[in-house]
């Protein structure tokens, strides 16, 4: 199995501090490749990667203010559906514009949803819902619009956080500051329990942290440290008492909060999105609803056991089982295509695949119908040699006996149906300027049933 994995490129994956999508799929590759799948990373040309990476942007556009990051998207995207025929999967991690280019390949295409930036995209995600396979990060985080394959939680590497058993005093915020993460919210809970604060996360709502933030960093009870990379994040996490984390919004996952339990750290969370599926409420921290629930919670911090966090997560959030349930996603749809090669009304094998033609061999069984169809972009000539086919173009309907032969002109609705008792073998001779699978529409799913 080839598997092409689509990162963003705001970032460097994986990420030297800020970039969870990327953190992600790093994550996710490094996996797979270790137990030796083949994986292309498609990612910024600074990105690091044990297997083979693909790039066409140097670096991410947060880190490089001189790229447009419109057009370098438009061309890293491109620059792997160009390059669709080398794999047997494609895994998008880039959100919905990938979603785009899907119908222009015949390689299947899963896409994890990372969360919805508005609910403005969901008409591209409905668009591709039978096209494409998608998976949400959080049962939360479905909508009932779309069709899932599976919800995979993240996992991380259990190496890149070491467990503490003996905290400091200080309470810690991990996150972007920005009101959907409840900064503001982390400083009134630290300063009403008397505890220092340490706020850790790239700054991205500047008049919020002008406004709430600054008034209250006096360096001794409230510190911001900006972003925290790999090693600093780990001793950040391990020796806090208690992850704040009073988010303001639905939150699809929530990374530092199982990273956090790695360490031992027990997280206090607003009960939203997708912190249910991530927290047991009194076991690995707490579930709350304001911020006075909160101040009560870390009153209560020493009642929860720091083993039990890092336990929970060896059990349920590591990369190695983040990586077997994607491994079964792409097995799943692999198999399903292989099955399609030999679907129930017969079977099909390629001849000749060419630049310029396509000559393929089909079978139908005994009274079964093939499937209603047209071709966009090539036309084709159909030749019986065994049997007897009735063939339907649009409206009119012919019959066809051995050593008869049809076109079947572009854009024209197809189906064709063996009504004998004998098996049914035709050619079909393709020709046009497209000759790939998906300029191919069916107008029903019997031809996609195995």
């Amino acid at each position: 199995m080839h598997i092409a994995m689509l990162s963003p490129i705001a970032w460097r994956t994986p990420p030297e501090n800020y970039g969870p999508w990327e953190s992600v799929v790093s994550l996710l590759t490094e996996e797979l490749l270790s137990r030796g799948y083949k994986v292309t990373l498609f990612a910024t040309g600074n990105s690091k990667t044990s297997g083979k990476l693909h790039s066409v942007c140097a670096r991410g556009y947060d880190e490089d203010n001189s790229i447009i990051p419109k057009v370098w998207e438009c061309l890293h995207i491109s620059e792997l559906f160009e390059h669709a025929e080398d794999f047997d999967i494609i895994h998008n991690n880039f959100d919905y514009l990938p979603l785009t280019y899907t119908s222009f390949i015949s390689t299947p295409v899963v896409t994890t949803i990372h969360g919805f930036s508005s609910p403005g995209i969901l008409p591209v995600y409905k668009k591709y819902n039978n096209k494409v396979s998608y998976i949400s990060i959080s049962d939360a985080d479905r909508s009932p619009e779309l069709d899932y394959i599976k919800t995979i939680h993240h996992g991380i590497d259990l190496n890149q956080f070491d467990f503490q058993n003996d905290p400091d005093d200080y309470l810690l915020f991990f996150g972007r500051i920005h009101p959907d993460k409840g900064t503001k919210e982390a400083i009134e809970i630290a300063r009403a329990c008397n505890k220092k604060l340490i706020l850790a996360g790239i700054i991205q709502d500047e008049a919020y942290y002008n406004q709430y933030i600054v008034p209250y960093l006096d360096s001794k009870n409230v510190v911001f440290i900006g972003s925290a990379g790999p090693a600093q994040r780990n001793q950040l996490l391990g020796k806090a008492t208690a992850l704040l984390h009073p988010i303001n919004f639905e939150e699809p996952f929530g990374l530092s909060v199982i990273e956090s339990m790695a360490c031992g750290t027990p997280v206090i969370a607003f009960n939203r999105g997708s912190m249910p599926e991530l927290i047991e409420n009194g076991k690995n921290g707490f579930l709350v609803n304001t911020v006075d629930d909160a101040i009560g919670a870390v009153r209560q911090i020493k009642n929860i056991d720091r083993k039990y966090c890092r336990r929970y997560i060896e059990q349920y959030f590591t990369v190695n089982q983040m990586a077997e349930k994607y491994i079964q996603v792409y097995q799943k749809i692999l198999n399903k295509m292989k099955n399609n090669e030999h679907p129930s009304w017969g079977s099909i094998k390629i001849l000749a695949n060419d630049d310029y033609y396509k000559i393929t061999e089909f079978l139908i069984h005994p009274q079964k119908q093939m499937f209603l169809r047209n071709h966009r972009a090539q036309s084709a000539h159909l030749y019986i040699i065994q049997g007897q086919a009735q063939i339907k173009l649009n409206n009119e309907v012919f019959t066809l006996e051995q050593g008869e032969s049809i076109a079947l002109p572009e854009d024209d609705q197809q189906s064709i149906t063996n009504l004998k008792s004998e098996n049914m073998r035709f050619i079909e001779v393709q020709t046009g300027g497209y000759l790939k699978n998906n300029d191919t529409k069916y107008f029903s799913d019997e031809f996609l049933k195995a």
